[in-house]
């Protein structure tokens, strides 16, 4: 009796979850009068701006990804080792992003850091797409720290890092050589889940004035009918591409550990 509740409690959610999907993808496909056709991707997929936003989005993703790795791994790997009693404090401020809004993160940039400031960050776009990766960080925080924490708890980063000392090893060594290839499958969860953040954020970028992929869908959601439906499609299969990729690349872990 159980095993039929939760069968009919699945069903349930996965009706909830795949039927709003299912006619938004059936709606993309109503651009051309009387039968289904693909005009609306055909739209999105030829319209400049789409090629424009996604590219810059990704690339803000890669270098998001690559600060977050800089930043986190090392202040993870060091508080585990050497700090053990600031691992609740750092957990908290790592939370955090998860109850401040993003307005709220983004309106203290402009304030901090506007062109009458004593760093004029936003006064070039230079300068305005590092606070946008900052803040695309900041997001990114809870979810790439808990990634690389978890993975840190599987490995005696204590033994790794005695041994390495013993045989010369530097810090840096260390952390490239030794740590971070034991968590690479937590650094990568981390990284994809950053890389779905950035994709569909939008108050960072619209407030910011960058052209990322969150400002056009809202854009293009406001002029047209069809093409939104279909962008939305889009988004949602980059963002279950990554999260597919995580579990790809936690089981091809898993398989390379049994066979070694």
């Amino acid at each position: 009796m159980n095993r039929v509740w939760s069968w009919l409690a699945l069903a349930v959610g996965l009706v909830y979850f795949f039927l709003p999907l299912l006619g938004t993808l059936e709606f993309s496909l109503r651009k051309r009068k009387g039968e289904y056709s693909l005009d609306a991707y055909a739209a999105v997929f030829a319209d400049p701006a789409f090629q424009a936003t996604l590219g810059y989005s990704v690339l803000m993703a890669l270098l998001t990804i690559v600060f977050g790795v800089l930043l986190i791994v090392p202040t993870a790997y060091w508080v585990r080792l050497k700090l053990p009693r600031l691992r609740p404090w750092v957990e908290f401020v790592t939370l955090l992003p998860l109850v401040i809004p993003a307005i709220v993160i983004v309106f203290g940039y402009i304030r901090l850091y506007n062109t009458s400031s004593f760093l004029p960050l936003t006064g070039s776009a230079m300068g305005t797409n590092m606070l946008l990766m900052f803040g695309y960080a900041t997001l990114a925080l809870p979810y790439m720290y808990r990634a690389v924490d978890t993975g840190l708890r599987t490995i005696d980063i204590g033994t790794l890092t005695e041994a390495a000392q013993s045989l010369g090893a530097g810090w840096v060594t260390i952390l490239a050589r030794v740590i971070l290839p034991n968590v690479l499958v937590a650094v990568l969860s981390g990284a994809f889940l950053t890389f779905a953040i950035v994709i569909g954020e939008f108050t960072l970028a619209a407030l910011l004035n960058r052209p990322a992929f969150g400002p056009y869908m809202q854009l293009l959601g406001a002029n047209k009918a069809y093409e939104p439906a279909a962008l939305a499609v889009i988004a949602f299969a980059i963002t279950w591409a990554c999260m597919g990729l995580i579990q790809l690349v936690t089981r091809f872990s898993k398989h390379t550990r049994a066979s070694a």
